[in-house]
């Protein structure tokens, strides 16, 4: 782990603090920003086919068809709303009731109840709150304090993250070196992200984080999570503090080590939990001779960040940095069950994952993706999940080890 450096940081460093970039105003095309598309009967299919380009409300390019637009549309009037009923909230208790302790006069002694979020993320009314979703003009301070992260940053100096990006200016490694790969293929299509300025933050975030974790370093898609981090945080240094607790705390262990041990235990826990919670999809999928790791350990590196729309995307986040990594299981369950009949019809391989990735990209509206990951899908608490792990854990470990001594093997015989 990186140690706080004792030299000062210099006087023309950018500060890390800064603003990177605006959300642009929720924008569509001229001709579709308020239009609902009324067709009749015989338009209707030709209306669906119809293809529009637009800005989402996080600056990426989408296209979709006109029913994704009108979806669009209700989705962003639910944000309106939703962010109507957090500033009442506000009004009714007072602003960031639930970051700040109550100050209480009890027969003239003031004492302090604390209300701090991380306290409250039990609670039946927070958590349904988040669930319905965290307006993104607040969800840098939400997440900050419901995943732990400002509790963590707490615990060192506040020039910790300058220092340790002066700290890494200049050295190569292995990890610095893939990092440089990847960026230009890292939403090469958001025009911040493809800016200099853009790649340079990312840059320095994923490098940062390498140092500081050299046994994670970097894996392959963290480079997407740490992007659209930096897109809602706003800053290098709370989108750094984000990762890292997202990979120390939230996630489980060993997902983006060199040997991805965590990310293949997870991946058996789903198989299981597939067969459990959607036995006649897993036989199906089975009989075809389909892994679904084909398509599922994507969606858990990238935490779904290069399969959803980055609005679902980020009410995916809301939820899983206040409840935790099960969410993960419980929206890649949600989005099996949502096409179930048509997996149950199809008998080719490349047809599953046409309809996985379809699926996918056009599920505009979160909340219809949220509410089958948890009333659909049934309650899957954390010590289930747990459980499962430790078994799979057992079996993971012991293939890992018949493939390292097989390996060595070879280069003795070599």
């Amino acid at each position: 782990m990186f140690g706080t450096q004792t030299r000062d940081v210099a006087d023309d460093f950018k500060s890390s603090r800064r603003t990177l970039w605006n959300t642009p105003t929720a924008s569509m095309p001229a001709t579709t920003h308020t239009i609902r598309y009324n067709t009749g009967k015989k338009s209707l299919f030709n209306a669906r086919l119809m293809s529009v380009r637009f800005e989402d409300l996080y600056g990426f390019m989408v296209e979709g068809n006109v029913d994704d637009v009108n979806v669009l549309n209700e989705v962003r009037e639910r944000i309106r709303e939703q962010g109507r009923v957090w500033w009442a909230l506000e009004a009714n208790k007072g602003a960031n009731w639930y970051l700040q302790p109550k100050i209480s006069s009890n027969e003239g002694v003031i004492s302090v109840t604390s209300l701090k979020l991380s306290v409250l993320t039990n609670t039946i009314t927070l958590r349904r709150l988040i669930r319905k979703g965290v307006p993104p003009v607040l969800r840098p301070k939400v997440w900050l304090s419901v995943s732990g992260a400002a509790k963590k940053r707490s615990t060192v100096p506040e020039t910790y993250y300058d220092e340790l990006i002066r700290a890494t200016e200049g050295k190569t490694t292995p990890a610095t070196r893939q990092i440089d790969h990847d960026l230009p293929r890292t939403f090469p299509c958001h025009p911040w992200l493809n800016s200099e300025e853009g790649q340079a933050s990312l840059r320095r975030v994923l490098v940062g984080y390498s140092f500081r974790d050299s046994e994670v370093g970097y894996c392959q898609g963290l480079n997407y999570v740490a992007a659209l981090l930096l897109l809602v945080m706003k800053t290098e240094e709370d989108a750094f503090w984000m990762l890292a607790v997202l990979l120390e705390n939230v996630l489980v262990s060993d997902c983006y080590t060199d040997t991805l041990s965590g990310c293949h235990v997870e991946q058996r826990v789903f198989k299981d939990l597939l067969a459990k919670k959607c036995p006649r999809i897993a036989d199906h999928l089975e009989a075809m001779g389909f892994d679904v790791s084909l398509v599922t350990t994507e969606w858990f590196l990238c935490l779904f960040s290069k399969s959803l729309p980055s609005e679902t995307t980020l009410r995916v986040w809301d939820v899983l940095f206040n409840e935790g990594a099960k969410v993960l299981f419980h929206v890649a369950l949600a989005i099996f069950k949502m096409r179930e009949d048509d997996l149950l019809r199809i008998q080719h391989i490349g047809d599953v994952i046409d309809i996985l990735q379809t699926t996918t990209h056009h599920l505009y509206d979160p909340d219809e993706l949220l509410t089958f990951a948890f009333d659909k899908i049934g309650s899957m608490t954390t010590n289930t999940i747990t459980k499962e792990r430790k078994k799979q854990e057992t079996v993971v470990m012991a293939e890992l080890d018949k493939r390292i001594r097989r390996l060595s093997s070879l280069k003795m015989d070599g």
